[in-house]
């Protein structure tokens, strides 16, 4: 990991078949073989080295996605020594892998410093932000403006002093790596927005009420996705509730990611029956919720932990023809029942999980998952009104599921 701080200024003595010696005494004199060393940004595996010289063998990989393949015998190169434990980043997070080669459009001279104005890919391009951080040939900047399809940065006199970024001028190709933490950033709102699509397939967003609520929880849950159901007597807490013969690894992913708590299955008593899973022993908890034996996929070859096992071994469980034999216990995959009379005789999330999957014509298995804070609080009525927004996800009232199915 680089900080994009350049402490040093080498000299191109080589760049022949992937091949690339650079002359610098200074780097050298911190240098081990197998040691990394960023070039222009792009991060390199010293081969040899000397007390002036130091060699790296380039790949094909890098050298079709930077500008390595450019550099000239006599041309000056960025470099920069990897972060040790302890060492101050005075720029940002960098990696040295080369997202993309842009291209200097224009190079504005503003009496203080320069302001370089820099075309890259459409693709990178979207991942800039106005006041963000870039990698340019290596060195951390702050990108100052972006417009259509370019971006521009200041050079201040003491970056044009220490790097290689004053020579350049119109034309010129350069290195782009955009912000680690806009990538990860990026990647998780891919995630979400994934996790979304599985989740919330119907529009209805927020607190439903009354008999046109229920019904519209009940498509929800139909039409595979999950609804919240808040519980303001027994419990006192909501849950994010799905049906078992929907369910997939991003439901899985979503709750254990978004919910973060304990997801566990409610059944049908004839279903455990028939599969021959029997209670856990003991006398449970305050709430009378019937816990019984956890359960694992016997087909599994991970652990059964992970979110595409969970979902596979709920799938089986709310399948009609699922047997005794497909399953292991004790597993990672927790199955409560619920009482024979539904509501009638015990008014709990159980009860309703199930209650909701006959509604919606499913077989009577589902999954439910408390939501929990960050803080590690349980979400009251106004923390799950704002995640039913954030989720897209009907927000309904145990009361009214109770007086409405």
């Amino acid at each position: 990991m680089f900080s994009g701080f350049i402490a040093d200024v080498g000299t191109v003595i080589q760049n022949h078949e992937a091949v690339l010696v650079v002359e610098s005494s200074q780097t050298c004199a911190r240098l081990s073989v197998g040691a990394h060393v960023a070039i222009d940004g792009v991060r390199t595996c010293v081969e040899s080295f000397d007390a002036d010289r130091f060699k790296v063998r380039l790949t094909h990989e890098t050298l079709s996605r930077s500008t390595t393949n450019e550099l000239r015998t006599g041309q000056r190169v960025n470099l920069e020594l990897p972060l040790s434990m302890g060492d101050s980043i005075e720029g940002h997070l960098v990696q040295g892998h080369v997202d993309a080669v842009g291209k200097v459009t224009r190079v504005d001279d503003e009496g203080s410093g320069l302001r370089l104005w820099i075309r890259p890919p459409e693709r990178v391009l979207k991942s800039l932000v106005s006041k963000g951080s870039v990698a340019v040939n290596g060195v951390s900047l702050a990108i100052a403006e972006v417009i259509r399809d370019r971006f521009s940065v200041a050079l201040v006199a003491s970056t044009i002093g220490r790097t290689t970024l004053g020579s350049l001028s119109e034309g010129d190709r350069v290195n782009l790596e955009t912000d680690m933490l806009a990538k990860l950033a990026d990647r998780s709102a891919g995630l979400r927005q994934s996790a979304a699509r599985c989740i919330a397939p119907l529009p209805w967003t927020g607190v439903v009420t009354g008999a046109v609520g229920v019904q519209k929880v009940i498509e929800q849950i139909k039409a595979g996705g999950a609804v919240l159901v808040w519980d303001p007597d027994r419990e006192v807490e909501g849950d994010v509730i799905f049906a078992g013969a929907h369910a997939s690894p991003e439901h899985f992913a979503f709750i254990l990611t978004e919910a973060c708590c304990h997801p566990t299955v409610p059944c049908d008593g004839e279903v455990l029956e028939r599969l021959e899973i029997p209670p856990m022993h003991g006398s449970g908890d305050h709430q009378g919720t019937w816990m019984y034996t956890s359960v694992d996929l016997a087909e599994a070859r991970g652990t059964g932990v992970s979110a595409h096992e969970r979902a596979a071994t709920v799938r089986r469980l709310a399948a009609v023809d699922s047997t005794p034999d497909e399953f292991l216990m004790p597993g990672h995959v927790f199955p409560l029942r619920a009482r024979d009379d539904g509501f009638a005789q015990r008014v709990g999330h159980t009860e309703s999980v199930v209650a909701l999957c006959r509604a919606a014509d499913l077989p009577p298995v589902g999954v439910c998952c408390e939501v929990m804070n960050r803080s590690g609080t349980m979400a009251g009525p106004a923390d799950l009104e704002q995640r039913s927004l954030e989720w897209g996800l009907p927000l309904v009232n145990m009361d009214d599921l109770v007086r409405f199915l």
